[in-house]
């Protein structure tokens, strides 16, 4: 008796893989492609000159610094909030995992005017380090806290999912085997909670990277002080300096590609080290 062959929901690999090729390619590989082709139409002295300049090298390191900061800070203080949520029931949870999807559904520009306004020397925090001699807003501190505040939702939504799915009776079981705390920590919970914990941080880094809205207006765009690259490229755009920014985006391309490039794979070697440990 012969069998009906499986029906699958979706087509097969080669029309999948067709849809999902062209679809990237449309969306994605297309207009990155055209950048690199426009930045390709500068000569080389020219090219070197505009992402070289002490300007846009200060805006680079800032970048980079900043995105790099505000992905560590979210690394540990998301995963205390997943934890909380995950581990923990108290009035007003929903309302506390709804603040935390605010990021998300926010527009960054709005969250750069409310970020500014509470952290600028006449705002509600701003005032209270205003006696100290410490200034939040139009600084370097107000770049780390706006991208922090973007960044903060990538980190907590991927770690809660896997802290759900990690039974709590495996920390008691270390515990009552005499482990302590950060030993419980360190050899239960970071092996399983990792992949995830490193997925968020890229996820945070690459979204601070690449921000422009919130940093806007808290950073004040400083040149050689509080300008990111994403603003350096506008200056440049309002300048008609079309070549220089084409440039800067260019690199900007290349650097942000092989940095999660080199997380990835950084990610998937502790993943197999892990699986053959």
């Amino acid at each position: 008796m012969r069998t009906r062959p499986r029906r699958r929901v979706l087509p097969g690999f080669g029309l999948s893989l067709g849809f999902t090729v062209a679809y990237l390619g449309l969306l994605v590989l297309l207009p990155l492609s055209g950048l690199a082709l426009h930045a390709r139409r500068m000569t080389w002295a020219g090219y070197v000159a505009a992402v070289t300049s002490e300007r846009a090298l200060a805006a680079f390191g800032l970048s980079l610094g900043a995105a790099l900061a505000a992905a560590a800070i979210n690394a540990a203080f998301g995963l205390l909030v997943a934890w909380v949520l995950v581990r923990y029931t108290f009035p007003g949870r929903r309302l506390v995992g709804a603040c935390v999807d605010l990021p998300f559904a926010l527009p960054t520009s709005v969250a750069g005017i409310a970020l500014t306004a509470v952290y600028a020397p006449t705002g509600w925090i701003g005032r209270l380090f205003a006696p100290w001699g410490l200034q939040v807003a139009f600084t370097r501190i107000g770049v780390v806290v706006a991208l922090t505040f973007i960044g903060l939702p990538f980190v907590v939504r991927a770690v809660q999912p896997v802290l759900e799915d990690l039974d709590a009776e495996v920390e008691e079981a270390a515990q009552s085997l005499g482990a302590t705390r950060w030993q419980t920590f360190r050899r239960v919970l970071l092996p399983s909670i990792g992949p995830a914990l490193a997925a968020g941080f890229t996820l945070a880094f690459a979204r601070a990277l690449g921000e422009y809205g919130s940093v806007v207006f808290i950073s004040g765009n400083l040149p050689m002080r509080t300008e990111v690259v994403t603003l350096l490229i506008v200056a440049r755009l309002e300048q008609f300096d079309y070549a220089g920014a084409t440039a800067i985006a260019a690199t900007m391309l290349a650097v942000s590609f092989a940095l999660l490039l080199a997380i990835n794979v950084i990610q998937g070697w502790s993943r197999r080290r892990e699986a053959a440990a």
